[in-house]
């Protein structure tokens, strides 16, 4: 009955396949389109969890060059088709609602047993402007199904980066480079936690992120993502 009052008081076309959206839960994207949204389940890097050619090899070229800190990465599917219109649709043009059925998505991989959830921050400057950070609103419901803290202030952003689409690999790794410091560190040592985000691509953040952890003290680090980019 709530559905079809808000669909009479706020009737809503999906922009994936432009019929109308009845489920106010997902909308503006339907629940046909929603239903589509699939695991990515081709071979991938058992590290960093990038999607590998071949499935001969089990761990990429950069994670044995320099290994990360975080114990593994994982991703639900890839950054395209209705995925990445939904996390564009809560990232870039706030609708919120749509946290809560993308948190469920997440509970669709295979979740380590950990301590506390964190997520990826933001810098205040670019907070303000947005005036929420999505991976927080992930996190805050992926701890609420799995029944453990989510801590918010305990990583922070000291340095406003520049945007790292469109830098390479290195200058991502560079632009992100101390920009991360830990606050409260007996909140987190000898813990386990699951870093979380929306989208990793190079995974330059993700690793920033676990080095500053690790060196506070945290146990097990797992990077838990919606979706895995590719660069171009």
């Amino acid at each position: 009955m709530l559905n079809n009052f808000l669909n009479i008081l706020f009737p809503e076309t999906c922009p994936v396949c432009q019929n109308p959206a009845t489920d106010h839960k997902t909308a503006p994207i339907c629940s046909d389109c929603w239903q589509s949204v699939s695991p990515y389940e081709g071979p991938i890097c058992q590290k960093c969890g990038k999607p590998l050619v071949s499935d001969v090899s089990t761990t990429c070229g950069e994670c044995l060059e320099d290994e990360p800190a975080f114990s593994y990465a994982r991703s639900f599917g890839l950054y395209e088709g209705v995925l990445k219109k939904a996390i564009s649709l809560l990232k870039f043009y706030g609708i919120k609602r749509l946290s809560k059925p993308l948190s469920d998505i997440i509970l669709r991989i295979d979740m380590p047993r950990v301590d506390a959830v964190i997520p990826v921050p933001l810098h205040e400057k670019r907070l303000r402007q947005r005036e929420f950070n999505q991976s927080a609103l992930l996190a805050k419901y992926l701890a609420e199904s799995l029944g453990i803290a989510v801590l918010l202030n305990c990583l922070i952003k000291i340095r406003d980066t520049a945007p790292q689409v469109g830098l390479s690999s290195k200058d991502r790794r560079k632009n992100i480079k101390k920009a991360f410091e830990i606050r409260r560190t007996e909140m987190i040592e000898g813990k386990n936690i699951i870093l979380i985000d929306d989208v990793v691509t190079t995974g330059a953040t993700v690793r920033e992120c676990s080095n500053v952890l690790k060196k506070a003290g945290v146990e097990n680090i797992y990077v838990i993502t919606l979706a895995h980019g590719m660069m171009d």
